[in-house]
């Protein structure tokens, strides 16, 4: 017997929910049947579909804490709940370590770290209140787990973001569950930006196990299995979504006899 998910009737807040990964997360949890709110500080020109339904876009920089504030009074007063917080906006341009500012620096951190726990907490305290409590995730990255070149203060912040996950596991229990989903080399519409053309992008997925890059489908299929009541047992977990990872380097490197 098949096991489905059907997440009707419930409300899910994907931030930056209207492009990239945040799109496919987003487009999942409609194809589940549940409610979807995204939020950015630019509305997309087409919000995410599926079935006939779309998302419906709130303006929110979550950087900004009385943005977030007021996120979540207009989520409570119109709709009285939230069932899911997925924690998506993030991302970093390239930066060398040696000469990127303190104030790139604690921007990427704001936005990769700080935005997720300002969001997590005011989520926490709509899900405290409820019943069934609710389900947060947040979105982390490989670059947590291994050396991050280029991006050192992201790397730095994705792998906060797991340790957060798992206190607040801890701290919120036995109401509200917390997981990570850490992905790993990602198609998106911005993917030649950091993976090259169609000829570059081939050769990398050629280093991935599985023989593919991934898609923002893939980590949204994720979110939703986290969300769901199949994961009920499952809290403080980091769900690393990498297509198998990547090659050790001594394996192309070294020499065959």
């Amino acid at each position: 017997m098949a096991l489905q998910i059907d997440l009707t009737g419930r409300l899910v807040l994907v931030t930056g929910g209207g492009r990239g990964v945040g799109r496919g997360i987003t487009e999942q949890f409609l194809e589940a049947g549940a409610d979807v709110i995204i939020c950015g500080r630019t509305e997309p020109e087409q919000p995410p579909q599926r079935g006939g339904r779309s998302a419906h876009f709130l303006r929110a920089d979550v950087r900004e804490s009385e943005e977030v504030d007021a996120l979540f009074d207009q989520i409570a007063g119109e709709y009285g709940r939230l069932d899911v917080l997925i924690n998506n906006a993030g991302g970093s341009p390239s930066a060398e370590a040696a000469t990127a500012s303190v104030r790139f620096a604690a921007a990427i951190v704001m936005l990769n770290l700080q935005s997720a726990l300002t969001c997590s907490q005011r989520a926490n305290e709509l899900m405290q209140q409820q019943e069934d409590g609710g389900c947060i995730v947040n979105i982390g990255s490989v670059s947590g787990l291994r050396a991050s070149p280029g991006t050192a203060a992201y790397g730095a912040a994705k792998a906060g973001l797991i340790n957060l996950t798992a206190s607040l596991a801890v701290e919120w229990a036995p109401r509200v569950r917390v997981n990570c989903v850490s992905a790993g080399l990602i198609v998106t519409e911005q993917a030649h930006q950091h993976y090259g053309d169609e000829i570059g992008q081939a050769r990398i997925a050629a280093t991935v196990p599985l023989g593919r890059l991934g898609t923002p489908q893939d980590v949204g299929v994720a979110c939703v299995f986290l969300a769901s009541p199949l994961a009920s047992y499952i809290s403080g977990a980091n769900l690393v979504v990498h297509g198998g990872g990547e090659r050790p380097a001594f394996l192309g490197a070294r020499k065959e006899k």
